[in-house]
């Protein structure tokens, strides 16, 4: 695998961080109407693995949002390629996401959803790149900060290759 730099995080990482994340959820959710949303695509294997871990009964959704272009990030334009199905009124929203990097589409999506009048909004995020911050907006429920590499794996990729791999290494950028 001469196209992995480093491996940042194993299989065995990644599930001790969906079961730290997901027992501090089920705490601060408790007699909430908790809403996972899913952020598609390279959050959808960690939004399997935490929701494993939450112990409260909960409803979930998948939106699928683009603001990158290959490897560039289109500088705060937001295509929404797929909404939700559940009217959020009254929920209390946690979006999942595989990383927050410019902020740009958690920014979009976060204010969108603001105006469907949900009970409260959330953002957990299993990667966090804060050096890479275009956007003021933060995660309340993080994995990992992380230093300014290309990482794959995990339900993360490039090019739509390298989302099986079963854990999170920095990309060769070679490869790039």
């Amino acid at each position: 695998m001469d196209f992995i730099k480093k491996v940042l995080f194993s299989r065995e990482d990644l599930l001790e961080t969906a079961k730290r994340l997901g027992k501090q959820i089920s705490e601060d959710y408790k007699n909430k109407n908790l809403l996972l949303v899913s952020l598609l695509k390279g959050s959808v294997v960690f939004m399997a693995d935490l929701m494993r871990e939450i112990t409260l009964p909960c409803k979930i959704d998948f939106m699928s949002v683009s603001s990158y272009t290959g490897t560039k990030n289109n500088g705060g334009n937001v295509n929404i390629l797929k909404d939700l199905n559940i009217d959020i009124r009254g929920f209390d929203v946690l979006i999942v996401e595989d990383i927050l990097e410019s902020g740009y589409t958690l920014k979009c999506v976060t204010e969108m959803f603001k105006l469907r009048e949900p009970s409260s909004i959330k953002i957990c995020t299993l990667l966090d790149k804060p050096n890479c911050r275009k956007t003021c907006i933060e995660a309340d429920y993080i994995g990992h900060k992380i230093p300014d590499d290309f990482v794959i794996g995990y339900g993360m990729d490039y090019n739509e290759k390298y989302r099986t791999l079963p854990f999170i290494g920095i990309l060769n950028p070679e490869y790039i």
